[in-house]
């Protein structure tokens, strides 16, 4: 369990959900994490008294990805704080399922989707590989990972899969040629989760309950801790040989054709 051990990292959308469940999994290692949130002060303060270890430093930190100066004062802060950062994982998405931006119009959610999961990440890429390039040596080649989607290369109809399909195709391209770009002296990958049981899927209907559990070859919803497995091994020393890569966390996809027309969950258009 001390795989980790010596090893700083940041996890960006950590204040619930699967970056969550990643910062308490990268905890339970051995590392050092940062914590980050947008707006959620609390839930903030709950994830970090969620991660082991009393004698590590543990930090959190509010601000905006979506923004390049939210992104420079999350990037500034992580390396004010430590001498290096081994780890970085860029989790923090936009939700446009819940809450008051479900009622937003598509092309406003686009924007929002665009600006925080496409523009968060390539930003904090950017300047996070600079960094990594002139800081301290380390035992280690330094690791980034994004968030990508398994449908994205699948194909999901309507307004859902119009999204986030290709936002997150974005995120998975940019993670492929990064990893070229910044080789070999720093790795970087992707996850891509498929039907995982965060806030949207604690509530969803029973059309789409059902569906998560038939478009898995494991006939069950993934949870937050699966990915966050899957993650944690993808940033650890036993997968340096793993590079440019997206991994899809979806038990197997099963592809089936469904006649009934899925429910629209997300458009006000």
């Amino acid at each position: 369990m001390n795989e980790l051990k010596n090893r700083v990292a940041v996890v960006t959308g950590s204040s619930s959900g699967i970056g969550r469940a990643t910062a308490q999994r990268l905890a339970q290692l051995g590392a050092t994490v940062v914590l980050h949130g947008r707006s959620n002060p609390a839930g903030l303060g709950e994830a970090l008294a969620g991660l082991e270890g009393e004698d590590r430093k543990h930090q959190t930190i509010q601000a905006d990805v979506a923004t390049p100066e939210g992104c420079r004062q999350l990037v500034d802060f992580a390396w004010q704080e430590f001498s290096g950062i081994d780890i970085w994982m860029n989790f923090a998405g936009a939700d446009v399922l819940t809450g008051a931006t479900k009622e937003l119009s598509f092309d406003e959610k686009m924007a929002l989707l665009w600006q925080t999961d496409v523009m968060g990440t390539i930003r904090l890429c950017r300047m996070v590989v600079e960094r990594m390039r002139n800081q301290r040596s380390s035992d280690s080649v330094p690791a980034i990972l994004n968030m990508g989607w398994d449908q994205s290369e699948q194909g999901m109809s309507g307004d859902a899969g119009e999204m986030f399909g290709p936002i997150k195709s974005a995120v998975m391209a940019y993670t492929r040629s990064l990893a070229r770009s910044v080789a070999p002296s720093i790795r970087v990958n992707a996850v891509a989760p498929g039907w995982i049981q965060t806030s949207w899927g604690n509530e969803a209907p029973d059309y789409w309950q059902s569906r998560a559990q038939r478009e898995s070859l494991r006939g069950r919803w993934g949870s937050p801790e699966d990915v966050a497995a899957a993650a944690a091994y993808l940033v650890s020393p036993a997968a340096d040989f793993i590079n440019g890569q997206v991994l899809a966390v979806n038990g197997g996809f099963r592809h089936e054709f469904d006649p009934a027309p899925a429910p629209d969950q997300n458009s006000s258009d």
